[in-house]
């Protein structure tokens, strides 16, 4: 189902995206993720840790099996209702998450990111190839719904977010640190442990206070990912738009090469 599951010591709990090659987001892979955060918290989770492939945390919407659904518009408002959904998931959990960000983290990958508490991301071994993160949607003509650009504003302030949001600009780790779309940059192979123990610190902290804390600056989060923010009907209509449709297929043509 392309999903792992590990624990590590106090109750924290790990979901690994493993979906060969890029965790390319299709409706089986988010249902699995929405699932998987459900079943953790029934488990007792006091925290988790949200990670990805080496090099590449998660590349975004499996956007061939978009496209391979030609018109249909019940397929498409599924497909990304699941994704929605995997999103909303996350930033509704009760328990801390943290985004370990194993590697590239475009699109997709970036509203997943932006959904948890704090993000950690790798660095890379080749300085001339950096992890990048970002939504890149306006590249390939999409328009990220209120909602989604809502999460950007609120992690690196309205003008920034905006600037980010209309250029589609894919930022390497170093600069997501420096305006604050992530929290930390560490080596690859340090990224999950980071992740651990920034939870396992969180953890030691009165519970209570925590959560409610949380609760109250989350707010905003979770009502950007409701159904009114998102408004799918209309992102359906403009996928189906020319200009979005030939950008999409440009895509694909460059991916496959």
């Amino acid at each position: 189902m392309g999903i792992e599951i590990l624990r590590h010591d106090g109750d924290i709990i790990e979901i690994r995206l493993a979906r060969a090659p890029v965790n390319a987001l299709d409706p089986d892979l988010c249902r699995a993720l929405r699932d998987a955060l459900s079943d953790a918290i029934a488990q007792g989770a006091a925290g988790l840790v949200l990670s990805g492939n080496p090099k590449v945390f998660s590349a975004g919407l499996d956007v061939p099996h978009l496209l391979s659904l030609g018109e249909d518009r019940a397929a498409l408002l599924a497909g990304w209702g699941a994704f929605f959904e995997a999103a909303l998931a996350l930033a509704a959990s009760p328990v801390p998450v943290v985004a370990a960000l194993t590697g590239h983290a475009p699109a997709g990958g970036c509203v997943l990111a932006l959904c948890c508490d704090y993000r950690v991301m790798a660095r890379s071994g080749d300085p001339a190839r950096p992890f990048r993160i970002g939504l890149n949607e306006t590249q390939v003509g999409l328009v990220a719904p209120a909602g989604i650009q809502q999460l950007m504003e609120r992690t690196v302030g309205k003008h920034r977010a905006g600037v980010l949001l209309a250029t589609g600009e894919l930022v390497d780790a170093e600069r997501a640190l420096a305006i604050g779309l992530v929290d930390e940059v560490v080596d690859g192979d340090q990224v999950v442990a980071r992740s651990v123990a920034w939870l396992q610190a969180l953890l030691k902290l009165p519970r209570q206070p925590v959560l409610a804390t949380r609760a109250i600056s989350r707010a905003d989060l979770v009502a950007a990912m409701r159904p009114e923010n998102i408004r799918l009907e209309r992102f359906i209509d403009a996928w189906t738009e020319p200009d979005t449709q030939a950008g999409l297929k440009a895509l694909v043509a460059r991916l496959g090469k």
